[in-house]
């Protein structure tokens, strides 16, 4: 599901990354990137998703939710995703750049901030990367006309 809303930032030309927070059986938030149709530079995916399930859980504590991402949260999502109190994210790439999962910081797994949130990481990687390689290839390409 979070591969599909990746495609979905992909057609409206955002960075394809998608996010959905699930909470038991049931999918309760879901985003992908819309930072450029909102400009709104707090706008990915992860932020979307999580004020989603949110709103419809009616409470700020996510604390029994899991969410998926497509690529590794940014410390701004990986903030949102501690004050959440979500104790489980799920993502498919990583980001050695921005990535705050482990990959250029770990703020997850930071005891000065008593964090120590679950990650799995690498689902539904190969597919995951193709969707931002070929985004960034249409961008390189479009640049170049």
């Amino acid at each position: 599901m979070a591969y599909r809303e990746a495609k979905k930032a992909f057609r409206k030309d955002e960075v394809p990354v998608g996010a959905v927070v699930v909470s038991g059986e049931k999918v309760v938030g879901r985003g992908f990137n819309m930072v450029e149709v909102l400009q709104d530079p707090t706008a990915h995916a992860e932020m979307i998703a999580i004020t989603a399930a949110a709103n419809f859980l009616n409470s700020w504590r996510l604390d029994d939710a899991v969410l998926y991402v497509t690529k590794e949260p940014c410390p701004m999502c990986a903030g949102a995703i501690y004050l959440s109190r979500i104790p489980h994210v799920v993502f498919g790439v990583s980001d050695s750049r921005m990535g705050a999962c482990g990959s250029a910081v770990d703020m997850l797994h930071n005891s000065n901030l008593h964090s120590n949130i679950a990650v799995t990481r690498g689902i539904l990687e190969a597919k995951c990367l193709e969707v931002l390689q070929a985004f960034f290839q249409k961008l390189r390409e479009k640049n170049n006309q």
